[in-house]
């Protein structure tokens, strides 16, 4: 499993833990999982939705139960393709005065090549 972290502020470091390469599989839905740890105190931890970007598609991620800070999700990749290109999106609100400030992330891309026969 590749595991590759970006620190995009001093804030924030978002953590692929989704294997580079997966096997193709029939229903051509495949797993996709990240870490995102922050040191923002302002920030409200029951606002945070993490999302999977697919060129303009939005795939909506659910937190991993019993981790910390992990989310998860099935992504489609077609079967007549042999690779697909995401970003991991953050979007979360920020406490400020007068009013909580919303706020994003989003990570660099990431390839997930399919290997193995198609159908």
């Amino acid at each position: 499993m590749a595991v590759i972290s970006l620190g995009l502020t001093g804030c924030h470091t978002i953590t692929n833990l989704t294997p580079s390469r997966l096997p193709r599989n029939a229903n051509n839905l495949y797993p996709v999982e990240v870490k995102w740890d922050h040191k923002e105190q302002a920030l409200r931890p029951e606002s945070v939705k993490a999302f999977v970007m697919i060129g303009h598609d939005f795939y909506p991620m659910e937190k991993t139960l019993l981790m910390k800070n992990r989310w998860e999700t099935l992504i489609p990749v077609p079967a007549d393709k042999d690779a697909v290109y995401y970003r991991f999106k953050f979007e979360y609100d920020i406490n400020a005065i007068p009013q909580p400030k919303h706020d994003s992330l989003l990570s660099r891309e990431y390839k997930l090549q399919i290997v193995g026969e198609k159908p």
